[in-house]
């Protein structure tokens, strides 16, 4: 781990016990949150899966802890194809993802149903690093010939047609990924399907093939840091951690035909667009509506519907509830999208179908 990604998570964390501080002093007499303490004896929670949302998940983790001391939550990340497997197996009591389960792999599910508890939302930014080009427009056709390898050099014809009147460089175009299977990869590429039609042609999922030539790091940090290393790079990267590496972000042609850069607002208005399935799953990639920013990725907590530990599952109920209540102002300030009031108020009622031993 280099200085300066310790340095970024030692500062995230004290803006993250900033943060909580003045949540906890607003909260404090809040009737709404209905989180408070899980029961007098120690109850461990472990959860994996997605990075996309996992600086969310510390900062709602540790707001729970306040209001809940006697509750631990450990989440470790690594992506939301990791989160899913370990979910599978009963690894972990809950996942987090970014990505929905695949038909063929709900019979793996040892514990039966799963419930999809959306938490909140966020931009997928495509980020870059080119000496000299500090604005940069691209539509989904030019990120499908990027991606793909079909652009070799920042001076194609493709991303040219994006940018008129920009002189752009003839450096060689790095592409970076994801090295695990996750669940931005999959928002990613499922955008690029729906928007880039036959300009895209290497399919969609938690993983991909790359081409050969490209560069792979784990997590959306390691993509965040890869990127911030290499001249002439491009990736894709969640909003929060491409802010904290503070890189540069590409503005990206939405369905109505404007040029957005990544923000929450615009993610917002994305969610606010989508259709929501009765399991509360959605999908706000390439939303109509002038304002939707067009790479906006959902995040899920998705567990067991029936619950076989009456302590633990009494303390995801209250961890859930705690995110879809007080934890909702906890979003923005580390850079995620809360979810629309409508949205909220869905996932708040499914809470009453976890099934927990009497």
């Amino acid at each position: 781990m280099t200085a300066s990604l310790s340095n970024r998570r030692a500062l995230r964390a004290a803006a993250i016990f900033c943060l909580l501080a003045l949540v906890a002093a607003a909260c404090g007499s809040s009737s709404k949150s209905g989180s408070g303490s899980s029961g007098s004896s120690h109850t461990t929670l472990n959860g994996s899966g997605s990075t996309f949302q996992k600086t969310f998940d510390q900062a709602a983790i540790a707001g729970f802890k306040q209001k809940n001391p006697n509750v631990t939550i450990n989440y470790a990340g690594g992506g939301s194809g990791k989160g899913k497997t370990d979910l599978q197996t009963k690894t972990v009591d809950f996942a987090g993802t970014d990505s929905l389960i695949k038909a063929a792999d709900k019979p793996n599910y040892q514990g039966g149903d799963v419930l999809y508890f959306p938490t909140v939302s966020a931009p997928i930014t495509v980020s870059y690093k080119v000496s000299g080009l500090d604005k940069l427009q691209l539509s989904a056709n030019a990120l499908a010939k990027i991606f793909s390898g079909q652009a070799k050099k920042w001076n194609d014809t493709a991303i040219a047609q994006d940018n008129p009147g920009v002189s752009l460089p003839s450096t060689n175009i790095v592409i970076v990924h994801r090295a695990d299977a996750s669940g931005t990869t999959s928002n990613f590429t499922k955008y690029l399907v729906k928007a880039a039609g036959s300009a895209w042609t290497l399919g969609t999922g938690d993983t991909i093939t790359w081409p050969a030539d490209s560069q792979a790091g784990q997590g959306n940090q390691g993509v965040a840091q890869i990127i911030g290393q290499t001249d002439g790079a491009i990736g894709y990267v969640d909003y929060s951690d491409a802010v904290a590496a503070k890189l540069t972000f590409a503005s990206i042609k939405n369905a109505a035909g404007k040029y957005l850069p990544p923000t929450l607002q615009g993610a917002e208005a994305a969610v606010n667009s989508a259709t929501i399935a009765p399991d509360l799953t959605y999908s706000p990639l390439d939303s109509p509506g002038a304002d939707a920013y067009p790479l906006t990725s959902p995040t899920w907590i998705i567990a067991y519907a029936k619950q076989t530990d009456k302590a633990k599952g009494q303390a995801l109920k209250d961890f859930l509830n705690f995110i879809l209540t007080d934890g909702q102002q906890l979003a923005q300030p580390v850079n995620y999208a809360p979810l629309p009031d409508s949205l909220r108020q869905k996932a708040i009622a499914q809470l009453s179908n976890l099934q927990i031993p009497a």
